[in-house]
Formats: structure tokens, sequence, C-alpha cells
């Protein structure tokens, strides 16, 4: 292979970059030609369009054999456990309270029977 003076770049080289080149222009082309196709813009849109509608026909069906979406079960979920964390502080609050309570009986257990004593 015969090499370029300066740079270490063989003619292969050079050529695989000039080429390179040309096909990444050609993409860049043929990208902004779908870009600017008006056929094109309309087909996606109605692609949209027909999505957007499917779904809407899901959820509406869902909701008429009163099924939940995953959505709904989600939030559920969420609430559920919400809900689980405030009855386990309210389930430690009342071990609190008893504790408290049952020392309170112990103490004035004591105090009964001291008077009973004297």
């Amino acid at each position: 292979m015969c090499s370029l003076s300066c740079c270490d770049l063989t003619v292969e080289d050079y050529e695989q970059d000039g080429l390179r080149a040309r096909a990444e222009q050609a993409l860049g082309e043929l990208a902004q030609a779908l870009v600017d196709n008006p056929t094109l813009h309309d087909a996606f849109t109605a692609a949209l369009g027909a999505r957007e509608k499917a779904l809407e026909a899901q959820q509406a069906a869902m909701s008429a054999l009163n099924l939940p979406s995953a959505t709904d079960v989600e939030r559920l979920e969420r609430r559920l456990r919400s809900f689980s964390q405030r009855l386990e502080d309210v389930e430690e609050a009342i071990d609190d309270l008893s504790r408290d309570l049952g020392a309170m009986r112990r103490e004035n257990a004591k105090k009964a029977t001291k008077k009973a004593k004297a």
C-alpha cells in the first residue's frame, strides 16, 4: 500500500473517509426528504390519532366492564401502602399507651398497698 506523506493515512483510508462523508450526506438528505414529505407527515399524524382513539376505546370498554386500569391498580396500591403505614403508626401508639397505662396501674396498686399497710 502506498501511504500519504504527513498524516500516515493510506489511500484506502482516504477513500473510506470520502465514502463515509458521502454516505452521511446522502443519509442526511434522505432524512430531510422524509421529514419534509407531506404524505409521510400525514400518515404519521393519522397513526398517532388512531393510537389515541384506540386508547380511548380501550378505556371506555374497561370502564363499561367495570375493570380497573393499570393506573387505577397502581393508585390503589399506593393508597393501601399509605394506609398500612398509618395503621402501623396507630398500633404503635396504642402499644405505647397500653404500656403507660400498665405502668400507671402498677404504681396506683403500690400506692394502694402502702395506704392499706399504714
